[in-house]
């Protein structure tokens, strides 16, 4: 079928077609599909993967292997992206995941959010902060002893396509680290989060997946200007300076 046409069926499949179908495991083929060709297609096509998988008991082989090929650097960057973050936060509610495959997406989410824009890493990282949450051993990445300094290297094999082989549990969050000096200060404070010891009850990220450029834009706008005290001190010389050496043979008029 043309991408196109896989757009259109796979955007209202979920909640259009799926609750009329007298047999919804009819579509398991069509999803499957969907879900192997990539890119935007397979973010849309999880939407009708989640209700066969909760709903119908369909089981799926390597399903969390290629979810976590999905992720790329368009996944902050696309249409669907509040979507696919949703499902994604389900997919991985389950506390029974190995701690091995929570990590790989730790790992991925955080490397991916070195070129994520503002508005994208404000839902991203409290994203992952519930993560640790939900699966302490996790929090391995964020308190290794000597952190990135113990560690001529990362382990952690970024192009890996099979989580296990990822080796993210040997290795530890040097990118939020480095998201604490973001130039944007909100980003900067959400990642200085993970410096401290997190609180039992998880964020709420439902209001930061819609989170767009524009708003965060229109915030600052909006934000009252407050006077900033600054010592002044006259000019006496060409550069400002009482006796620099341009003083002795220049004057200002």
């Amino acid at each position: 079928l043309p991408a196109g046409l896989y757009k259109k069926v796979l955007v209202i499949l979920h909640d259009s077609i799926l609750p009329y179908m007298n047999e919804p495991t009819l579509m398991i083929d069509f999803l499957t599909v969907a879900y192997g060709i990539g890119g935007a297609i397979s973010l849309l096509a999880l939407n009708g993967l989640f209700i066969l998988i909760h709903q119908h008991n369909l089981e799926y082989p390597d399903f969390y292997k290629k979810l976590y090929n999905l992720l790329d650097p368009s996944i902050y960057h696309v249409k669907y992206r509040a979507r696919f973050f949703h499902l994604l936060d389900l997919f991985l509610s389950s506390s029974h995941l190995p701690a091995y495959l929570v990590a790989a997406f730790i790992k991925r989410l955080s490397r991916l959010a070195l070129t994520a824009p503002p508005e994208a890493l404000l839902m991203v990282i409290p994203f992952i902060c519930n993560l640790f949450r939900r699966h302490p051993a996790c929090r391995l990445l964020v308190h290794r002893p000597n952190g990135p300094e113990a560690m001529p290297e990362d382990p952690y094999i970024m192009e890996e396509g099979e989580p296990s082989e990822s080796r993210a549990l040997q290795s530890c969050l040097w990118e939020i680290q480095a998201l604490q000096n973001h130039y944007h200060p909100d980003v900067a404070k959400a990642a200085a989060v993970l410096n401290q010891s997190l609180s039992e009850m998880e964020d709420d990220i439902s209001g930061l997946l819609e989170l767009s450029a524009y708003e965060l834009f229109d915030k600052e706008v909006k934000k009252k200007a407050t006077d900033v005290p600054l010592e002044f001190e006259q000019v006496r010389g060409l550069f400002g300076k009482k006796n620099d050496i341009f003083a002795e043979h220049f004057s200002l008029a």
